[in-house]
């Protein structure tokens, strides 16, 4: 079984999730089934096909979630020194052609948000970035083709 791995921060977050869907979530698509039924012919009923759809995709991330909480490896990245970049540093990189300077945090699969300023562990970005220290150049392989950045600083908090 593969381990996933996973911040102290982001397991509590699933954690609360899971929780939400179970007990809220789960009861409220119930009910709105329930009404859903109780105007009559199912078989052209728009608001119970709708409800019928929401539950089977709370039903389906309950069971993803379930399913990972046994495999995650919660790591607490506050115990976490060093100058070399591992699972729960905070990278500042810059690009070398255009100079834009990005902070990123390298995070679990599940808890990963670019918009957030957080990215993958499998991330091409993160793969590139691993067991690099501030000043070392890194070519990230890209969609759009292979970006040079130069690491500026490795942080942990």
């Amino acid at each position: 079984m593969e381990r996933i791995p996973i911040t102290t921060e982001g397991y509590a977050t699933l954690k609360k999730e899971l929780e939400r869907l179970k007990s809220v979530d789960r009861k409220e698509i119930v009910l709105a089934i329930e009404e859903a039924r109780s105007h009559g012919d199912l078989s052209e009923n728009a608001e119970y096909d709708a409800a019928k759809e929401r539950q089977g995709m709370i039903e389906a991330r309950i069971a993803e979630l379930e399913s990972k909480m046994g495999r995650f490896q919660v790591i607490d990245t506050t115990t976490l020194s060093g100058e070399k970049i591992v699972f729960g540093a905070t990278v500042v990189i810059e690009n070398v052609e255009t100079s834009e300077h990005k902070k990123y945090k390298i995070v679990g699969p599940d808890e990963a948000n670019i918009s957030k300023g957080t990215v993958s562990i499998m991330s091409p970005l993160a793969r590139a970035l691993v067991n690099k220290k501030a000043g070392d150049e890194v070519i990230v392989q890209a969609p759009g083709g292979d970006i040079e950045y130069e690491i500026i600083s490795v942080e942990f908090n």
